[in-house]
């Protein structure tokens, strides 16, 4: 018996938090019944686990999928406003595969979909501080000092952002404009935007060029393709974390020398 949420995140229809608010919703039944307490157990072999009365089926294979996300698509597989959603560009896709994290409807750049709930919920995860790498173009030139005060962390709604990583990128200087590289390991809503108008240099135009290990300045805005066996282990090392990755070395080094 497993934890409801847990189920549905592994049969790749949604990550754990997201699989929480379907069942809230009152969205998810199980033998019939609809289920709302989110500490509800449910074997995925015997009962019969649906949402929105379509059956939860365990998966067999794992897709990983890397998109150029364009401007104008909402990261979701579905819009109450009926906008256009980053499910609509994967053409031939016949896995329920959903996004992880979430990129904003005015920007652009690298998303991952899978229906590996396992990863998904580790790349999302805080703790494990998987980082994200956006260039950000912004009205003015910021200065040392506001470099540093993106740097340092931003106040924002109360909580201090994390530490990251800002470079003023030298094609992106001129008297009205600039072009920085943000690193960060959080993942609020509209994060960079924010901090960007913190500081009194608003985002005009924002695209995510790195997830973790991932890059691909070759994908064109709107394609997608498959991720390669080597840069799924990569990203699965990225998930760990940085405490989990130490400890995974050391016992694949503990092996080696034991069979030296």
């Amino acid at each position: 018996m497993e934890r409801l949420q847990k189920i549905l995140s592994h049969a790749g229809i949604a990550s754990r938090r997201a699989s929480e608010q379907l069942m809230l919703e009152g969205r998810v039944t199980v033998n019939g019944v609809t289920v709302r307490e989110l500490g509800t157990k449910a074997d995925p072999a015997h009962d019969d686990i649906r949402v929105d009365g379509r059956r939860v089926k365990v998966v067999e294979h794992h897709r990983y999928l890397l998109l150029n996300k364009p401007r104008g698509y909402v990261t979701t597989r579905s819009d109450p406003q009926r906008r256009p959603t980053v499910i609509d560009l994967l053409r031939g896709v016949r896995e329920y595969v959903y996004p992880v994290g979430r990129l904003d409807f005015d920007s652009e750049g690298l998303l991952l979909l899978t229906n590996d709930g396992d990863l998904a919920a580790r790349l999302t995860h805080p703790r494990h501080g998987v980082a994200r790498v956006y260039e950000a173009r912004v009205l003015g030139v910021p200065d040392a000092h506001d470099l540093d005060r993106l740097g340092r962390g931003i106040v924002i709604d109360g909580r201090r952002t994390q530490s990251a990583g800002v470079k003023l990128l030298p094609h992106g200087r001129d008297a009205k404009e600039a072009t920085l590289a943000i690193t960060i390991h959080e993942g609020r809503n509209r994060q960079v935007r924010d901090m960007c108008d913190a500081i009194g240099h608003p985002v005009t135009h924002l695209k995510r060029v790195a997830i973790g290990p991932l890059k691909d300045a070759k994908l064109k805005v709107g394609q997608w393709r498959e991720l390669t066996e080597d840069e799924v282990r990569r990203l699965q090392d990225a998930a760990l974390g940085d405490a989990a990755r130490a400890q995974h070395k050391g016992h694949k080094g503990h092996r080696g020398r034991q069979n030296e």
